[in-house]
């Protein structure tokens, strides 16, 4: 009877695990049919009895499932077909990296043994109070990662049950609400991120009480208030990344003290505090960034003893006084940027002991004295920018032995004496800027020889002699500024100097070559060699010549004396043309009044090619072949250009300004008759006429699309930061942007232009084009470059979608973000003309657009500077890891 009962019982087990085996199995099975074909095919070893020999799927001892591992498969579907009650034995699920979508499903609240859950970078949606609440049973789970999709809602305060939970990822989601309290009774915590999110609030206390919390990573939200005084309590803390909130108040004193700190990332919030009281000694601290804050004081010695210290970033602050030179000890530093603060003092010799070096910079401070000769000594360093300081002296010609300097920017200072020629053993130089300056001498030879050459700027200082030779086969040169020189002679036959514009050259002793402003080199020779010929002569001329004049000046004014007094009655129509008719500085003469007036036949509107409120445009090819664009102005009844103001503003603003993606202005006319101005041509018209005809929108491919906006970006951050005083469009509108053949953008109409000087009012009636205009026109007429920021941000909004945003730009100012715009997924408002961005394509075209709602914010205080826009636009895009599949504008714009 016994060993019949055993039988049984062994059979019925036997039965029961083979049941649930099949149940496993019928799971797995049912849900790789849910998938699509693509991702059923990668699943191809899915195919056998045995689940256990499956490709992702790991068994224990006794055959149950307790791992799914499809990481990077490239599988594409959903969840609600995978059926986890069926697989009770489960310890990891591990789907992070496809393309899996849908609501992540409830059911999962079976999985009493799971202790790992990651489903990060797919496309899962839902709020988490509806889907992950019922987590709150999984007693085991020590790892959560749902990074990388698109969750929305609050975060549930169940999550607080999770008490074996060690990290919790729920990063670049669309989260918003405050950050739970019942976060803080997650004790064995580790890692908690929650960066890249929607979150408001303040970081609650209880965090604090997270004793073993090391990484704290919230940056990329909208929290606000003050840090937790005691966040760092417990001396566990190791990364705290908060950059890109609205924190304010000083530092906690939990932190001056915090020595287990490795990482502290602070940028862009309102922290204030003085710096040499808020911090203390950190013996593992290698990276801190408390960049774009409020700091004020000056540097303690004692970062100097932090000695795994790699990055020190303090740009944009109020610091002042000196650079520490026990900051040299600190010998691990690989970047120090303290740009825009109010440092003072000589630049330490100690840095010469940062062997480690990549990256100095010191630009846009008040440091004296003269450049260290000990820089010569950072072999690894790239970029050295020292500019905007009153740096005096000769520049250091140990610089030449910094062998990896790709960029060397010292301008702006008081230096004096010759370029060192050891700058010419630079050979990775891309850059090289000595501008403003009081630098003599010749250019060395060898600069001309560096084959990694493309920027150089030397201008606005005392350089004589020629250009050298060596440059004539410096092709990898692309832009050249040698103006306000003493430089003669020819200028090199390469590209960067026969295509630098004029005022790159201007101001100089005797430059020749065939640039429209340049003498041609032929006929300066010619002139030199006649030199000793005319001394020779000169002599036997002049005197004749001035004793004739004097004779003939007596004869005259006898017979003007003599002479009946008769009165002269001036005959109808003989009318006497102005001196200068056509007032122009291209030299060569290319240009006549007649010319103009022959090619576009008197104005015909056979040769109109663009009309404006102002006046029209002209298409004008000459007799040599060359076209140009004539803008001719309305006149009013009187003959008198009715745009008068606006042609002077054109004119001045043009003569003023250099830019490649800035439209060039060649002559001008001001006459009763006809009043115009003489542009080079674009042969591919105005950015609206390109964007409103399909067939060469389909041509605008993403790449150009992307390189046409960072050319306005560029145009206008000159105008705004390197001109004085700055100058404002004001008028920045897709017809007022022109493109090339290569779909190079160029700023042009700079009528309603206006310089922004000091000390003076810049209060002026309204100007610009409606629709693209910033909100606040409608209630003052203040002038400021935040207007230009505006319309610059509607423009590359009309490029990527195509045509004018309209009414998105309004409804995108409420700030409600559960508008329907803000829900709006990007990809629906692009360019249906064109096949959707892919790979880097889709990083830049997100970047274009999250930095285009950055710019019509409606508060122009909140509103991103053009240098901040170029200094975003210059990365490669947005890492194609940091963007949801899905993503909407909400998430772009911040609501």
């Amino acid at each position: 009877m016994f060993l019949c009962f055993t039988i049984l019982q062994l059979a019925a087990l036997s039965s029961s695990q083979m049941n649930a085996s099949k149940r496993e199995l019928s799971a797995l099975l049912t849900w790789k049919t849910s998938l699509d074909n693509k991702s059923q095919a990668i699943l191809s070893s899915w195919n056998s009895d045995t689940p256990c020999k499956w490709d992702g799927i790991g068994c224990n001892k006794a055959g149950k499932i307790v791992q799914i591992n499809l990481t990077h498969f490239g599988l594409k579907g959903t969840l609600h077909d995978l059926n986890f009650s069926a697989m009770p034995h489960l310890i990891g699920i591990y789907l992070s990296n496809n393309s899996l979508y849908g609501t992540i499903p409830s059911n999962m609240c079976y999985l009493s043994r799971l202790e790992s859950l990651h489903l990060s970078s797919n496309a899962f949606y839902g709020t988490l109070p509806l889907e992950i609440e019922s987590l709150g049973n999984l007693r085991n789970l020590a790892l959560l990662h749902l990074s990388e999709n698109n969750l929305s809602g609050h975060i549930p305060s169940s999550l607080g049950n999770l008490t074996k939970l060690n990290i919790l990822w729920l990063s670049r989601n669309q989260l918003s609400g405050s950050i739970p309290s019942e976060l803080g009774e997650l004790k064995s915590l580790v890692e908690l991120t929650l960066y890249a999110n929607e979150l408001t609030g303040t970081i609650p206390s209880a965090i604090s009480n997270i004793t073993y919390l090391k990484r704290l990573y919230l940056s990329g939200n909208h929290l606000t208030g003050q840090l937790p005084e005691n966040i760092c309590a417990s001396q566990s803390l190791t990364d705290l990344v908060m950059f890109e909130n609205n924190f304010f108040g000083d530092i906690p004193r939990s932190l001056k003290n915090c020595s287990s700190l490795q990482v502290l990332f602070l940028a862009l919030n309102q922290i204030s505090g003085n710096l040499s009281e808020g911090f203390g000694v950190y013996p593992n601290l290698s990276y801190i960034d408390l960049s774009y804050n409020k700091f004020y004081g000056e540097l303690s010695t004692k970062w100097g003893e932090c000695y795994k210290l790699k990055n020190f970033v303090i740009n944009n602050n109020n610091v002042s006084g000196s650079l520490p030179p026990e900051l040299g000890k600190a010998i691990q530093l690989g970047r120090i940027q303290l740009s825009s603060n109010q440092l003072s003092g000589r630049i330490p010799t100690s840095f010469g002991s940062l062997t480690s070096l990549l990256y100095l910079d010191l630009h846009n401070n008040k440091f004296s004295g003269n450049v260290p000769p000990e820089i010569g000594k950072l072999s690894q360093l790239q970029i050295l920018s020292l500019s905007g300081n009153d740096l005096s002296g000769p520049i250091p010609e140990q610089i030449g032995e910094c062998a990896q300097l790709r960029k060397l920017d010292l301008s702006q200072n008081v230096l004096t004496g010759s370029i060192p020629s050891e700058i010419g053993n630079l050979n990775v130089l891309e850059t090289l800027d000595l501008s403003q300056n009081m630098l003599v001498g010749d250019i060395p030879q060898n600069l001309g020889s560096l084959k990694s050459f493309e920027n150089m700027n030397l201008s606005h200082n005392n350089i004589s002699g020629s250009i050298p030779k060596s440059f004539s086969t410096c092709f990898s040169l692309l832009s050249v500024d040698i103006s306000y020189n003493q430089l003669e002679g020819p200028l090199p036959n390469i590209s960067a100097f026969q295509k630098a514009p004029f005022d790159a050259l201007r101001n100089n002793k005797a430059l020749c070559g065939n640039v429209v402003g340049l003498n041609s080199c032929n006929s300066s020779l010619r002139n030199k060699a006649n030199k000793s010929k005319t001394e020779r002569i000169i002599v036997l001329i002049v005197l004749p010549v001035l004793a004739t004049i004097f004779l003939l000046t007596i004869s005259i004014g006898i017979f003007l004396i003599i002479r009946p007094r008769t009165r002269r009655t001036d005959q109808p129509g003989s009318s006497t043309l102005p001196e200068n008719l056509f007032a122009i500085w291209s030299f060569d003469g290319k240009f006549a009044y007649e010319n103009i007036i022959e090619a576009t036949e008197n104005f015909h509107p056979n040769h109109c090619i663009g009309e404006g409120g102002c006046g029209s445009v002209f298409r004008a090819q000459l007799p040599n072949g060359q076209v140009f664009a004539v803008k001719k102005l309305h006149a009013t009844e009187s003959g008198v250009p009715g745009t008068a103001k606006g042609f002077e503003n054109e004119v001045r603003a043009l003569t003023e300004i250099r830019h490649r993606s800035i439209v060039k202005l060649h002559g001008y006319c001001s006459h009763p008759r006809h009043s115009f101005l003489v542009y080079e041509f674009f042969e591919g018209g105005s950015l609206l006429h390109t964007l409103s005809e399909d067939e060469k929108a389909m041509e605008f491919e993403w790449i150009k699309r992307i390189n046409a906006v960072k050319d306005v970006a560029n145009a206008l951050s000159y105008m705004h930061h390197n001109c004085s005083p700055p100058i404002v469009h004001r008028d920045i509108s897709s017809k007022n942007i022109l493109l090339n053949s290569d779909y190079e953008a160029h700023i042009s109409d700079f009528g309603t232009a206006k310089l922004l000087r000091p000390n003076s009012s810049n209060w002026s009636s309204f100007a610009g084009t409606y629709g693209y205009a910033p909100p606040e026109l409608a209630y003052t007429v203040e002038v400021t470059e935040k207007c230009d920021v505006y319309s610059f941000g509607v423009v590359a909004l009309e490029v990527m979608m195509g045509k004018h945003p309209g009414d998105l730009i309004s409804s995108l100012e409420i700030s409600s973000s559960s508008s329907a715009s803000n829900n709006m997924m990007l990809q629906d408002v692009l360019d249906p003309r064109l096949p959707l961005p892919v790979q880097q394509e889709l990083g830049q075209v997100v970047l274009v657009a999250k930095l285009a709602l950055s710019c019509i914010n409606s508060n122009p205080k909140l509103r991103l500077s053009m240098q901040e826009v170029i200094t975003q636009l210059s990365a490669k895009g947005l890492p194609l890891k940091s963007i949801p599949p899905s993503i909407t504008l909400g998430q772009l714009n911040g609501s």
